[in-house]
């Protein structure tokens, strides 16, 4: 087997640009069904949030403060804080249960 790291960039290539270009050449109309609009207008959330959750529990040294800091960022968030508000009261926190624990 070869270790050609230029076949490996390549192919790494390849697929990134067809994931892009091809629903750009074959759906050439609108989208008119309703599940597949919901469903699309959904995506960039979901992978934020699927890339997200996992960074802010264990950036912790104790993952129970990145959870504590979740539920009250999701609080404060639903109730309609801001996001340097939430931010700041997220890391105070994380601060305050890795210092008393």
């Amino acid at each position: 087997m070869s270790n050609n790291p230029y076949i490996y960039i390549f192919t790494a290539w390849l697929v990134s640009y067809l994931i892009r270009v091809l629903p750009l050449t074959l759906i050439t109309k609108p989208i008119k069904n309703q599940f597949i609009r919901s469903f699309l207008y959904y995506v960039p959330y979901v992978t934020l949030s699927v890339m997200t959750f996992p960074a802010i529990v264990q950036a912790t040294q104790i993952p129970a403060a990145g959870a504590a800091a979740l539920a009250v960022g999701m609080v404060m968030a639903w109730f309609g804080a801001g996001l340097f508000p939430v931010a700041c009261v997220c890391c105070a926190v994380v601060f305050g249960v890795e210092f008393f624990i």
